[in-house]
């Protein structure tokens, strides 16, 4: 299909040499084009440009026109940190909150990590997969166009494996980009209390190998935090995942200064995620390296905690991504758009800075900055189109309320169901 988008109010994110990532005070750039053109070919941006400049063509019969006078339009974002294929919701756990009980308090007795797993335990992998679409249609429509997927509501063998498997199947279905991640090492199960060295074993001689075998995981995740994984075992566990092909992610200083990203910079992972206990330490360790801070909004939102120190980490240099942890029991929301708010509006970062951390920062995350995350020349064609806007200002300003209206991924028009 050729689709030639006109009259764009504002084209945004447009790169003539791409980036694979955005850095420190360059975060508050971002290129744009007014009363711009975007043409796709196949399933490829074809090329771009201000109106004033477009020659026009001779043949239209072959092309979709999409006229989008006072419209702008956004590279798709790129979600690189959820949990979204899960069995039942958590509601009771939110309650249990708002009456003063904290999230270690609610995992002591047999909520959160433990209550998802037995709930997936007893579920099919096609209840999975029905349910998993349906937040990927929702998520779709919101403007994501490339998402990372967690395992780690498993905590068995058998579970584990059957959510990276449902996960293998939406990446050949869903026109979504979809990478995967182990995470085995989420908590450790009920019937491992008190061996957990017992549970690492089954993580790295059982389940590793056959993931590896089955190509079920592009990356290996540890939830680094008091009560779960220590900074030893998750480089241990890490450093098996890469054995095995697995490239390391981090659950790191959610609730706690625990060691997560200096066990991320060691194993060379490609990003630390959470962070809102990140001290100086851990800043001066990223400085160093080629990990990316991944901060999740709507999981501190979501839960009362303190804010990761996301200004604090752009203004040392670093690059920062902005992911939504969309789960049943910490973020049951995928929007990017209110992510992008929260950060804005907690975190006092621009809606530039928010923008450049949503589409190219967290295609950096997945590893799919050469193909995803801004506007240029022959990158995967995941654009959307807003409804009548001022500006890109306006997304994180309105927040709650979903600017996209038309979407396009892998050059194809993707319909409202």
């Amino acid at each position: 299909m050729e689709i030639l988008i006109k009259n764009i109010k504002q084209l945004v994110q447009v790169e003539v040499e791409p980036k694979l990532k955005v850095s420190g005070r360059d975060m508050k750039q971002l290129p744009c084009i007014d009363d711009a053109w975007l043409a796709i070919e196949d399933d490829t941006i074809a090329g771009f440009g201000k109106m004033q400049d477009w020659e026009g063509i001779s043949d239209w019969s072959n092309l979709t026109v999409i006229d989008a006078t006072d419209k702008i339009v956004m590279p798709s974002y790129c979600d690189s940190h959820t949990h979204l294929v899960y069995a039942g919701t958590r509601e009771t756990e939110f309650a249990d909150r708002i009456n003063g009980l904290t999230y270690e308090e609610i995992f002591a007795r047999g909520g959160g990590i433990l209550n998802s797993a037995k709930k997936l335990a007893e579920a099919s992998e096609e209840e999975l997969m029905q349910s998993a679409m349906v937040r990927l249609e929702e998520i779709i429509m919101q403007g994501t166009g490339a998402v990372e997927i967690k395992s780690g509501y498993g905590l068995s063998t058998d579970s584990e494996l059957k959510m990276l498997r449902v996960i293998k199947k939406l990446k050949s279905i869903s026109p979504l980009t979809i990478k995967s991640t182990f995470l085995g090492a989420h908590a450790v199960p009920a019937n491992y209390k008190g061996n957990k060295r017992g549970y690492i074993d089954l993580l790295t001689n059982e389940m590793m190998p056959i993931i590896a075998t089955e190509g079920l995981a592009d990356y290996c995740d540890v939830f680094c935090e008091q009560n779960y994984f220590t900074k030893e075992e998750t480089i241990e566990i890490l450093n098996a995942g890469k054995w095995y092909g697995m490239i390391p992610k981090v659950h790191a200083e959610q609730l706690s200064n625990f060691g997560g990203t200096l066990a991320g910079v060691e194993t060379g992972a490609i990003s630390v995620d959470h962070l809102e206990y990140v001290g100086e330490k851990e800043i001066e360790a990223l400085q160093n390296s080629d990990t990316i801070s991944t901060i999740l909004p709507g999981a501190a939102f979501f839960l009362n905690l303190p804010f990761p120190p996301a200004r604090k980490m752009i203004d040392a240099g670093l690059p920062v991504a902005l992911a939504s942890d969309f789960n049943p029991g910490s973020c049951p929301s995928g929007n990017m758009n209110l992510m992008m708010s929260i950060g804005c509006i907690q975190y006092k970062m621009t809606p530039e800075e928010v923008i450049n951390a949503a589409t190219i920062n967290g295609a950096y995350a997945m590893d799919l900055s050469k193909t995803h995350g801004s506007i240029a020349v022959g990158k995967q064609a995941n654009v959307f189109i807003t409804n009548k806007i001022s500006g890109y200002s306006f997304i994180p300003y309105a927040f709650g309320s979903n600017p996209a209206e038309t979407i396009i991924l892998n050059g194809k028009l993707i319909n409202r169901k």
